[in-house]
């Protein structure tokens, strides 16, 4: 077995969404696992972001951005062997309080930018003799978040893209599979705990019903996220991991009072 600095030596990488929480870290442990890494973000370079990282401002809802992504990370580090789709927003409002507006924004991002970054990618991938693709779902595409209806389907969307790309890609290389997270605290979690009418008792419940008796850290997604794109995991396609602490495992009853 590899060592956790050479699982992705050699490898190049694109992380989409990597400035901060999930994406940063997943950008920090793939340098560590010895991967040459592109990200992204609609804003400028962030500030901290390592020189060893290369940055492009785009906005993954539009396609050629996403193209524009894919050859410059050829044309910086060589041909692109792992996706990671980690770009994504979220809005805390149920389908009637939902806009137009909030539609495009979020579906934009979270399902069209997924859709757009793997077929940009795909063909470099499959022309170089494959590749390995990463997912950001959510345990919110199997059991809905409260006020946060195009989140919920958002990821939905994910999933079946997981899917039908490990089916239709596998024979030209291409494994394809999502990680699942539950409550990893970064700030579209606090985002999300505000929407409740006592913030501070929804956390404590939560936290309660994690087997784990801890919420997840973006370094908790990062290790699935390496081992995924690492050739470890190279009959592993078309999976949906979770990783929520074991949260979705237990039954509704509060363990904690047990």
């Amino acid at each position: 077995m590899s060592t956790a600095s050479t699982l992705l030596a050699g490898k190049t990488a694109i992380v989409t969404g990597g400035g901060r929480g999930i994406g940063a870290a997943i950008v920090s442990s793939y340098l560590a696992a010895g991967a040459a890494v592109m990200t992204c973000g609609r804003g400028a370079r962030p500030d901290g972001l390592d020189p060893a990282v290369g940055w492009t401002t785009i906005d993954v809802s539009i396609s050629a951005d996403c193209e524009r992504l894919v050859a410059e990370t050829a044309e910086r580090f060589g041909t692109p062997g792992i996706l990671v789709n980690n770009a994504g927003v979220q809005i805390e409002k149920t389908v009637t309080e939902s806009t137009d507006a909030d539609w495009d924004l979020l579906m934009g991002a979270n399902a069209r930018g997924v859709f757009n970054m793997c077929r940009a990618a795909i063909p470099v991938m499959a022309a170089n003799g494959g590749g390995a693709i990463v997912n950001l779902g959510s345990i919110s595409a199997s059991v809905a978040d409260p006020a946060m209806a195009l989140y919920n389907a958002s990821k939905a969307f994910v999933h079946g893209l997981t899917r039908s790309i490990a089916v239709d890609h596998g024979p030209q290389g291409i494994r394809c599979n999502a990680i699942c997270p539950g409550w990893i605290m970064t700030e579209m979690a606090e985002a999300g705990f505000a929407v409740a009418t006592d913030p501070d008792r929804a956390k404590q419940d939560a936290l309660a019903r994690h087997p784990s008796r801890r919420f997840g850290k973006p370094e908790d997604i990062a290790k699935v996220a390496v081992w995924l794109a690492s050739d470890e995991s190279d009959f592993m396609t078309g999976s949906m991991l979770t990783a929520d602490g074991g949260l979705t495992a237990a039954s509704p009853l509060n363990p904690a009072l047990f």
